[in-house]
């Protein structure tokens, strides 16, 4: 395979291109899916391909083949070398690339059971199971669906500059969506985990505990009270302020969107947050679903501080990213070189084979703090626990919004009757400047991320106190 891919190289190179890399992928992936007791889908993939992404006159060019094969990887080489000629002709902006030291490397997936060894017959029964558990758990439950997905990739990656790494990853996720209903009161509510070190993470999770959590979450909803809306103090639990950090701010974080304008290319080197938060995009942590040691552009993954002690200190860059703002700071504004970072971190991923790499969180979180969780919550003679969230979205001018299914009224320092239906929004860097105290405590777990394409992440952090949340609920 590395004579192939070299031969490969040196062939594009003598045809015009300045940069050349080629990625190699093999994966094999099961998807299960069950849906109010009923096995909908199982689905089996065995695929392999190629792609070639070539910069040629300051423009890149891409192609794919589903064959590893000479002479089609040749005319793919081809073919990119023309779309980036045909490119370099309207581009207004010269693509150039940081340099980093080319790596030469094998990595194993360190697993304790491979999903692909475990038999399918064995995966449908703990779906199923958790499934007809959900629906039995109690008769408001109406619907039920239940998701298990595993991946297990093998990926080879060469490129002009002389890197050569082949990286295994094998991911293994599982979920469950419900929605109990009881007059015209009506509870949704989803739970999931996933793992990066093998099936043993399903045999660890028996499927009564699994149920018993989203059945329990779903009772206390149609029982929950509908919460005042306005700005109330609040304590945003591990699950929900990782929402906030990765939708909120982490999207404000990479260099392409805060490239086309996001609000932080206004913040380089400023404070955006509280003394106290120190917000971490780290592809290195144990047992995270981001955590890999190559990006898809060979480059090592790291421990990104972005926000350290309230100020702005890096973006998530790929090669291109980290080369255009080491530019334009050099230009403007060359003291902040400083203390603003401008070096690749890591953070260009492609969904496949069939994607060209772009700049993606990969596990996302405030670092933890100094205060004990009871700690929290002593002052607060009214406000909200936010406990599990139900999605969110942001905008690229640092407004946000999100839903949250498990939140409970916070009275005089204690933790009170639950809330249904909360909504919270606001500016996140406004709220990032109300952080007043945040806990020793951590819990980080398994997503997904959609941005084109979607790539696992890892979302979680501490319990954080927000002096300030404007919260709204219905219904």
């Amino acid at each position: 395979m590395r004579d192939l891919l070299q031969e490969l190289i040196d062939f594009g190179l003598r045809n015009n291109a300045d940069y050349v890399e080629i990625r190699v992928q093999e994966k094999v992936s099961t998807r299960i899916i069950a849906r109010d007791g009923i096995l909908e889908r199982v689905v089996f993939t065995n695929i392999r391909g190629a792609s070639v992404r070539v910069l040629s006159n300051g423009a890149w060019g891409f192609a794919t083949t589903n064959t590893i094969n000479k002479d089609i990887l040749i005319d793919a080489i081809k073919n990119a070398i023309s779309m980036a000629r045909g490119a370099s002709l309207i581009t207004r902006r010269k693509v150039k690339l940081a340099e980093v030291e080319p790596k030469e490397d094998k990595v194993r997936a360190e697993i304790t059971l491979d999903p692909t060894n475990v038999p399918s017959e064995e995966k449908v029964e703990y779906v199923m199971e958790v499934n007809k558990l959900l629906l039995n758990f109690d008769p408001r439950i109406k619907s039920a669906q239940s998701y298990y997905s595993d991946e297990k990739i093998i990926q080879t990656y060469a490129n002009s500059d002389g890197a050569f790494i082949e990286e295994e990853k094998i991911y293994v996720y599982f979920g469950s969506d419900a929605t109990a209903i009881e007059g015209n009161i009506r509870a949704s509510a989803r739970e999931s985990f996933g793992s990066t070190k093998g099936y043993a993470i399903i045999n660890e999770n028996l499927p009564e505990n699994f149920v018993k959590i989203l059945g329990e979450r779903l009772q206390k909803q149609l029982k929950a009270k509908t919460p005042k809306g306005g700005a109330f103090p609040a304590i945003i639990g591990p699950r929900v302020i990782g929402l906030f950090t990765h939708e909120a701010f982490g999207h404000l974080s990479e260099a392409d969107l805060a490239f086309t304008g996001a609000v932080t290319i206004q913040k380089i080197g400023q404070k955006v947050a509280s003394d106290i938060v120190t917000i971490i995009d780290d592809g290195t942590l144990p047992n995270g679903f981001g955590t890999f040691k190559y990006d898809d552009e060979g480059v090592p993954t790291q421990k990104t501080i972005v926000v350290k002690n309230g100020i702005l200190v890096s973006f998530l860059y790929n090669r291109e990213m980290a080369a255009a703002f080491e530019a334009i700071i050099k230009q403007r504004m060359p003291t902040l070189l400083e203390v603003f970072n401008v070096k690749p971190t890591g953070n260009a991923r492609a969904e496949n084979y069939r994607f060209p790499p772009i700049i993606r969180m990969r596990n996302t979180y405030i670092a933890p703090g100094e205060h004990n969780i009871d700690e929290l919550f002593e002052d607060i003679k009214f406000g909200y626990y936010l406990v599990a969230p139900l999605g969110g979205q942001a905008n690229l001018d640092g407004t946000f919004q999100g839903g949250i299914q498990e939140a409970y009224e916070i009275v005089n320092g204690e933790v009170g009757e639950p809330v249904r239906n909360v909504s919270f929004s606001g500016n996140t860097l406004e709220t990032l400047m109300k952080i007043e105290a945040i806990g020793k405590d951590f819990d980080i777990r398994a997503g997904t991320c959609g941005k084109g394409q979607s790539a696992y992440v890892g979302i979680g952090g501490p319990h954080v106190r927000v002096k300030e949340l404007i919260l709204g609920g219905g219904g």
